[in-house]
C-alpha cells in the first residue's frame, strides 16, 4: 500500500452528514410603513403634491405670524394696488390689494385656514356616517340594505353642486351650513365603498373564526371588518378633501357659503368679479390658490391610491 507523499496538504475533516451552510439569519420583512412609503415615493406627483400640502398646513398654522397685516385690516390709501412686480406696486402689499384696501397676501394665507378646516370638517362627517351606513348595509342585507342604497342612488342622482346648493337655500346661506351640505352630498361615495368592501370580507376565513368565537356584530364591524377595508376608504377620503374645497368655494362665488368680510377664496372671488378687467390679481390669486390645493390633494389622493392597491401595485 502506497502512502501519500510528505509534503501533500492535509485534507480537513469531512463533515459527517449534510453540508454545512453559512450562518446567516434570514433577513426580516421590511415594515408595512416602509414599503407604503417606498411605494408612494416612486409616484413623483404625489411627492410634488404631499410638499405642498405641507407647506399649506403650516401656513395655516402660522397665518398670524406669516401674514404681513391683517385679514381684514383695510388701508384707504392703497385701493386696488398692484403687486410689486407691477408699476405702482410695492412690498409693503406683495400681491396687491382689494378694492377696500386689504391686503391680498394676508387673506389668502388666512384663507388656507378656512380651506382645510372645511375639507377637514366635510371629510370627517362624510366618512363617519357613510362608513356606519355602508357596515349596516353590508352586514344587514335586505331591506334595509335596500332602503339604504336606493336614498343613496337618489343623491347620486342630483349633480353635486346643484344639490348642495338646494340645501343651503334650505338651510340658508352660511359657511356651516354649506359643509354640512356638502358633506351630505359626498356621504354616498363612502357608503357604496364601505358596502362593497364589507361585502367581500364578510366572507373570509377570519371573520367565520372571529363569528364562531362569539365576536357581536358590533365588534365584527368596527373591530374585525373596517380595518380591511381602510385603504380604498382613505384614498377616497384624500380625493373627497380637494372636492369638498373646491365645492366650498362654488358655493362661497354664489353667495351661498361664507360671508364677507370671511377672508375664505370663494368668496374673495365673489367680492372681486366686477374687477376681471380692471385688476387681475383680484381675481386671478385667489383662483390660483383653489387650483393649486385641489391639484396638489388630487396628486396626493392618486399617489395613495397606486401605494395601497395591490392591483396597483403588481402593475
Amino acid at each position: 500500500m502506497t502512502q501519500p507523499p510528505h509534503n501533500a496538504p492535509a485534507r480537513p475533516p469531512e463533515t459527517v452528514g449534510a453540508a454545512a451552510t453559512p450562518d446567516t439569519a434570514p433577513e426580516a420583512p421590511p415594515a408595512p410603513f416602509r414599503v407604503f412609503w417606498n411605494s408612494f415615493c416612486e409616484n413623483k406627483g404625489a411627492l410634488a403634491g404631499l410638499a405642498v400640502i405641507a407647506i399649506i398646513i403650516l401656513l395655516a398654522i402660522f397665518a398670524n405670524q406669516v401674514s404681513p397685516h391683517g385679514p381684514n385690516e383695510q388701508y384707504r390709501q392703497h385701493l386696488l394696488q398692484p403687486p410689486f412686480w407691477e408699476h405702482g406696486g410695492s412690498w409693503a402689499f406683495p400681491l396687491g390689494t382689494d378694492a377696500i384696501g386689504r391686503d391680498i397676501f394676508s387673506r389668502l394665507i388666512h384663507g388656507t385656514r378656512y380651506s382645510l378646516f372645511i375639507g377637514a370638517f366635510v371629510v370627517v362627517l362624510a366618512l363617519t356616517s357613510g362608513i356606519t351606513l355602508g357596515l349596516i348595509a353590508g352586514f344587514l342585507r335586505g331591506p334595509v340594505e335596500i332602503v339604504i342604497m336606493r336614498v343613496m342612488d337618489v343623491i347620486l342622482a342630483f349633480p353635486s353642486l346643484l344639490l348642495a346648493l338646494v340645501l343651503v337655500a334650505i338651510l340658508g346661506p352660511s359657511l356651516t351650513n354649506a359643509m354640512i351640505a356638502i358633506a351630505l352630498v359626498l356621504q354616498p361615495h363612502f357608503v357604496r365603498l364601505t358596502r362593497a368592501q364589507v361585502i367581500s370580507e364578510r366572507s373570509r376565513d377570519y371573520v367565520t373564526a372571529s363569528r364562531v368565537a362569539g365576536a357581536g356584530p358590533l365588534r365584527l364591524m368596527f373591530i374585525t371588518v373596517l380595518p380591511n377595508c381602510m385603504a380604498p376608504l382613505i384614498v377616497q377620503a384624500t380625493l373627497s378633501f380637494s372636492s369638498a374645497i373646491l365645492d366650498a368655494a362654488a358655493l362661497g362665488f354664489l353667495g351661498m357659503g361664507a360671508q364677507p368680510p370671511t377672508p375664505e377664496w370663494g368668496t374673495m372671488l365673489a367680492e372681486a368679479r366686477e374687477f376681471i378687467l380692471s385688476a387681475w390679481w383680484v381675481v386671478t390669486l385667489p383662483g390660483l390658490a383653489i387650483l393649486i390645493t385641489v391639484i396638489s390633494f388630487n396628486l396626493m389622493g392618486d399617489g395613495l391610491r397606486d401605494a395601497l392597491d395591490p392591483k396597483m401595485k403588481r402593475s
